[in-house]
Parts: structure tokens; sequence; C-alpha cells
């Protein structure tokens, strides 16, 4: 079984990570504006996320409207949504996990079943991070794409939100709390590697002289 500290820095990279997916499901900072080319008015800034689409003046106010319908959305952000949202049920699932399997709790007293439960939880945040990473891959890619395509004007042109980064972020912290946990956590198979001893009942009894 890993050592304790180990098992906190998991703890702690998997919290941070659940943080992340968390931020990025919610912010709409998945494209913004792109000021290329002609498009050179920055008197307001698009802002497109999972959830709603924002635009926001150069005085600081900020106006939201949620998506109309579900189908207006590309095939990149619909996949996010369904990704980010699992990602963040298993994540915090195998927090909880992690948690009842760990040393440092005493949730569970058989120490030869807590090494499986953290295994679980390792794997549970291995893909959680996958979860992370492929959907703002997918988005990143798809906009650096339709950024590059000439006959897509330029005032439609987007570029890469903070929420990119963030998720290509989160993700590698939950891969890393799932790895970590997955190397320290292997179960040991075989016994205790002590000597057995057998005892006679003739041991404990007085010696008896025959004549």
């Amino acid at each position: 079984m890993g050592s304790v500290g180990v098992q906190i820095v998991c703890v702690a990279l998997g919290v941070l990570g659940l943080v992340g997916v968390i931020v990025i499901c919610a912010v709409p900072r998945w494209k913004v504006s792109s000021f290329s080319g002609a498009n050179i008015v920055t008197a307001q800034s698009a802002q497109d996320g999972l959830w709603m689409s924002c635009v926001v003046q150069s005085t600081g106010q900020q106006q939201c409207k949620k998506y109309d319908s579900m189908l207006v959305l590309s095939s990149d952000l619909q996949a996010a949504r369904a990704m980010t949202i699992i990602g963040c049920m298993i994540s915090g699932l195998s927090l909880l996990i992690l948690f009842c399997g760990a040393d440092f709790t005493t949730c569970i007293e058989n120490e030869a079943v807590k090494p499986k439960i953290s295994l679980v939880a390792g794997v549970g945040l291995l893909l959680a991070g996958l979860l992370a990473i492929i959907p703002v891959s997918w988005s990143a890619h798809t906009t650096v794409r339709q950024f590059n395509d000439p006959l897509v004007p330029a005032s439609q042109k987007k570029e890469l939100g903070a929420c990119i980064f963030v998720g290509w972020g989160a993700g590698v912290l939950l891969i890393l709390a799932g790895g970590l946990l997955c190397c320290f956590s292997r179960p040991k198979y075989g016994g205790s590697g002590g000597t057995a001893k057998y005892y006679s009942n003739n041991a404990s009894a007085p010696n008896k002289n025959y004549v």
C-alpha cells in the first residue's frame, strides 16, 4: 500500500482537478471573439460556453443568454456537455471512494481491502482526466481550424478561451492523481511470510520414567 503522504497528494490533486472541471463546465469562456484582420472593433467581445453565450462591453457590463436549443451548438460543444458532466460525477465519486480506502481514514478497517478500493479510485480519476482533456482538445481543434479557414469571415472567427487551458490543466491533474494511486495501491498477495509452528500435545506433559 502506498504511503499516507502519496495518498494525501493524490487527494489534493484530485480536488484541484475536480474544481477545474466544474469551472470549465460553468464558465462561458470556451471560445472568445478574435480581433484579427479588419475586425478591430473592441467595444464588445463575445464569449461562448457550454450553456450560454455572453457579450462583454468595454465598460465591463456583461449580458448572457442561454442557448435556445441544443441543436444550435456545434458537435464538439454538445459532446463537451456530456463529457464534462460525467467527468465531474466520476471524479467526485472517485474522491469519496479514495477517502474510504485511504490509510489516513478509518472508514474501512480491513487492510487487505484498502489497496483495492484505492486502486478503483485511481482508475476513476484516470477516466475523469480523459473525459476532461478530450472535449477541450476537440473544441480547441475546431476553433483553430475555423480560425485558419479563409472562407470564414473575420467577424465570425473565434479564439481559444481560458476554459480550454483550465480544462487541460484539470485533466493533467486528475490523470496524475489516478496514475499515482494505480502505482502505489497494488494489492499484496500471499501470506505474511511467517513460519508456521506446530506444537505437540505432549510438549507440555511431564516427563515420565518407565521401568
